[in-house]
């Protein structure tokens, strides 16, 4: 064990329905299908891990034990498309409860759709970190950003309001990116900070930015942390992750045989904490806070803090690849307001508008936004 300091696409018809968002206007295509069920679990449905454990007696069958795994494998798939056809084919989303689902576009190939929804509105830019602007890799502490994905974040955040917003430790992730002009959410949101001088967007003075709405649990996580730490510590491959607001369980480098008995023993742990719960994400447990407060929180946050929650004129962007990152979707599609783009090179059920394979298309999409806005300065 190391310690640290710190959804498949079904076979559907090819016949689609063109129709305009009904908030953002932005054109759709709605192929019509209908998906196994058990393969297309609503969010909403979806049951948390401690749950999950539950259901699992000493003497559980091998179908509750499979189900636990299928859980886990859905969580963060890591297969490649077998071919470009593959990706072009998935990128939909269980709409209803018909069984509905929405296509999801490139946002770079589509990108003239994004800067006419934009234009004439206050961009904000959302990034997640891990996944989206780091690749995901065994060691969660070698997550290093790339010189050119640092020089394409900064571009961006000279022109817009920009934040990264992160499971992480928001100090872990200031150390990777080390750009002063962004700011902050580390913990899931749980932990926000701006950068001191704000950003000539920014409408309410130059303040630095700061929300840390768990504090008040930091012994509970601490002391849990430690016990994580002798619990699992005789899992090969099992990484404990200290974020400070939160803490996370990395099983990405765990034998999948071990995978149902690293999930017991962090139920052990957790099921005299009912301040905490236990959610997945890429091949990770996430200890958190019982508080109402996740990234799409956050989001909403932020952009009070900027002065744009009751604007009509705003335009938030927010790019991620997590589940934790459906939160902030949400927010936003619920807003009416800006778009999600969901990192993904398989089908994932989202709540994002767009798609974008890997972190380079994240630098590529960043870099097309710089210069449109460049151009529309020019012209103005």
């Amino acid at each position: 064990m190391q310690v640290l300091s710190k959804p498949y696409l079904n076979t559907m018809t090819n016949q689609k329905l063109v129709i305009p968002d009904a908030k953002s206007g932005i054109p759709m295509a709605f192929p019509v299908a209908m998906p196994d069920s058990a393969l297309f679990p609503l969010s909403g449905n979806r049951l948390p891990l401690k749950k999950l454990l539950k259901k699992l007696s000493p003497n559980a069958n091998g179908a509750r034990i499979n189900a636990l795994l299928d859980s886990m494998r859905a969580s963060s798939p890591t297969r490649q498309p077998s071919d470009a056809e593959d990706h072009a084919s998935w990128n939909v989303m269980r709409l209803t409860r018909t069984c509905v689902q929405l296509h999801h576009p490139s946002a770079l190939t589509m990108f003239e759709e994004i800067e006419a929804a934009a234009t004439g509105k206050q961009i904000v830019v959302f990034l997640d970190y891990d996944g989206t602007l780091s690749p995901i890799i065994e060691d969660p502490d070698r997550a290093f950003i790339t010189s050119e994905m640092r020089e394409a974040v900064r571009d961006v955040a000279k022109l817009f309001p920009s934040a990264i917003v992160s499971g992480r430790c928001r100090a872990k992730v200031y150390d990777f990116v080390q750009l002063t002009e962004l700011y902050y959410a580390g913990s899931h949101g749980m932990d926000i900070k701006g950068p001191s001088k704000g950003h000539k967007s920014q409408k309410r003075g130059n303040q630095t930015v700061l929300c840390q709405p768990a504090r008040a649990f930091l012994p509970i996580i601490d002391e849990v942390y430690k016990a994580l730490i002798e619990q699992v510590k005789h899992i090969p491959g099992a990484i404990v992750e200290n974020n400070r607001f939160c803490l996370s369980v990395h099983y990405r480098c765990v034998e999948e045989k071990k995978w149902v008995e690293l999930a017991d023993q962090v139920k052990l742990v957790i099921k005299d904490y009912s301040q905490l719960r236990v959610t997945h994400g890429r091949k990770v447990f996430e200890i958190r806070p019982t508080i109402k407060w996740d990234k799409g929180n956050a989001v909403e946050f932020l952009l009070e803090s900027l002065g744009f929650d009751e604007s009509s004129d705003v335009f938030p962007i927010y790019v991620g690849d997590d589940r934790t990152d459906e939160d902030a979707f949400r927010v936003l599609r619920e807003r009416g307001q800006g778009l999600g783009i969901l990192v993904s090179n398989g089908p994932k059920e989202t709540n994002a508008s767009y798609t974008l394979q890997e972190p380079i298309e994240v630098m590529h999409f960043l870099r097309r936004l710089v210069e449109w806005k460049k151009v529309s300065l020019f012209r103005h």
